[in-house]
Parts: structure tokens; sequence; C-alpha cells
């Protein structure tokens, strides 16, 4: 047996926990069929030639649920007199496995403001960072700072930088997204920071029922895990079941083609998510949900 120092690069997810030990989760999960969802980004990829993320579509999703459920939009904070934090935007923090100083670790970038669904924003922002390195990226200067200062002063910092509620919502989101989708791993819980967690499984073709009939559908398993002390479980469970249902419905197809499968322009191929009232029916498949492994900004946290 050894005993070792922990590693530096995963202070900061030290520092993540400890300011989240006084949360109260609870976890739900519901199966959602990816049909609708493939065949969108099918034929969009061939229309635009952009490949978008299934994660992409999953921040789109919460960002929307968030936006209908402002109760789960929320944070918490303090013991003898509690309050809480209704934030007026919902900025979804979507977690990532990379390596950072020879060790592997868990890093987060934040998407902000994605309550209206545009999928090529959300797709932009998560870009932006994909081929950042850890190790040298001008925007993870702050955490490799943190990393390398004594355990105790690092602890203090990190809780200093996500103490102001503006920007908690900033470096932690309002809700985040985890997913272990490119793994074989069909379903997972995780308590990400925020009154709201998606844990995102892989998508496999299940047995599914439809107008009497058994058909093979791409299914994919999707949790939530809630802190208690901000939201009950029938919030929870409208939450969940509104982002399913914006998954499952038909998506609106984008009007022009791209002309550069690299310069992507926002105005020209914005998809937004449907509106509330909208119909269901989606599939994903399970390679897709890797298809970006953006890298992380200057997030205090991250959460596997």
């Amino acid at each position: 047996m050894t005993v070792e120092p922990v590693a530096p690069a995963r202070r900061h997810t030290l520092y993540f926990l400890d300011q989240i030990r006084s949360f109260s989760p609870v976890f739900l999960d519901t199966e959602v069929d990816m049909t609708q969802v493939l065949a969108h980004r099918a034929a969009r990829r061939e229309r635009t030639g952009r490949k978008l993320s299934l994660v992409t579509y999953i921040v789109a999703a919460g960002g929307r649920a968030l936006a209908a459920h402002p109760e789960a939009n929320a944070s918490i904070r303090g013991w003898l007199r509690p309050v809480v934090a209704r934030h007026p935007q919902v900025n979804g923090k979507v977690t990532f496995d990379r390596t950072m100083g020879g060790q592997r670790v868990v890093l987060a970038t934040v998407v902000p403001d994605v309550a209206a669904g545009d999928l090529d924003a959300i797709q932009d922002r998560i870009e932006q960072f994909r081929d950042l390195d850890p190790d040298t990226a001008p925007a993870l200067a702050p955490i490799r700072k943190l990393q390398g200062l004594p355990v105790p002063l690092g602890r203090l910092l990190a809780w200093r930088a996500a103490r102001p509620w503006e920007r908690r919502a900033l470096l932690l989101g309002t809700f985040a997204v985890t997913s272990l989708g490119h793994r074989p791993v069909d379903g997972f819980h995780s308590v990400g920071g925020t009154t709201v967690t998606l844990g995102v499984g892989r998508v496999l073709d299940r047995p599914v029922a439809r107008d009497g009939r058994v058909e093979v559908a791409p299914v994919l398993r999707l949790s939530l895990a809630f802190d208690h002390r901000v939201i009950d479980g029938a919030e929870a469970a409208d939450v969940l079941a509104e982002i399913r249902r914006v998954l499952e419905e038909p998506w609106p197809q984008p009007i022009a083609a791209i002309p550069s499968t690299e310069s992507t322009s926002a105005e020209s191929t914005s998809t937004a998510i449907p509106s509330t009232a909208a119909p269901s029916t989606e599939s994903t498949s399970a390679e897709s949900l890797d298809d970006v492994r953006p890298t992380v900004r200057e997030t205090v946290g991250g959460q596997a």
C-alpha cells in the first residue's frame, strides 16, 4: 500500500465538493425516446454541414425546462438564516473528462443564457473550449493557480470565488449536465453543485410500445438529481418530464445551408427549442454524446 498527497490537479474538485457537502440530494430517472433528436441532427447536418453534439440538445432542453420552472433555477445558502436566490438567467454547466498536469480530471464550462434553447449558440460556446489545452490555455490559468496554492488557502479562495450569487451562477451554472454516454454506462446519478443536475447515459436500441405495437427505438436513460432543500419531488418530476417532452417532440429544421463547416453563423442556422406547447417523439445515438469534449473556463468546480 502506498499513501501520497492528492494530486494538485485534483484539488479544484476537492474544493468544489467541500462547497456542496450540505446538499440534500434526491434522485429521479426516466427513459427518453431520442428518435426526433437523431432525425433532426442528421437532417441538419445534411443541410448545413454542421454536426451537433447530443449534449447540446440536452443542455437546450434543460434550459427550456428551467425557464418554465423558475423555482428550480435557484440556489440556497445559510444554516441559521437560510436564503434562496432565484436566478434571473438560466446557465448550463457541462462537465468533461480531461487530462491536466498529467492527471485525469473533471473540468467544466458554463454556457450562459440557455433558456431560449438556441442550439447553435450552445454548440458555439462548447466548441470554443473543445480545443483548449488545459495545461496552457489562458482561460484556465485561474484553475492552475488555484491548484498550486496551499490547500487551506485554495479552499478559502474557492469558497470566496463562488460566494456572490451572480458569480456563482456564472462559475457553477444554475443547472448541470454530466455525461458518461461515451462509456458502457446506461445511467448514473451525479450531484453537480446546482439544484438540478442531469446525468446522461448511453443511447441504446430498446423495445418501445407505440400504438399497441412493439418497435425498436434509440432510448436514452436520463437521470435528475435535485436538492431537496430548494424544491420538492413533485416539482423536480415536472422538470424532468418537461425535459423529456422537449427532447421527444419534433425539432424545427434550419432554413439556410452553411457554406463552410468550419465557420458557422449562428444567425444563419439558429435553431431554437420548440415552445412548451408543442408535441413529442425523438431518438439519439450513443456515440454522438461524446462528439464534443470541451474544456473549461475558469470554473471553480467540476463533477463527474
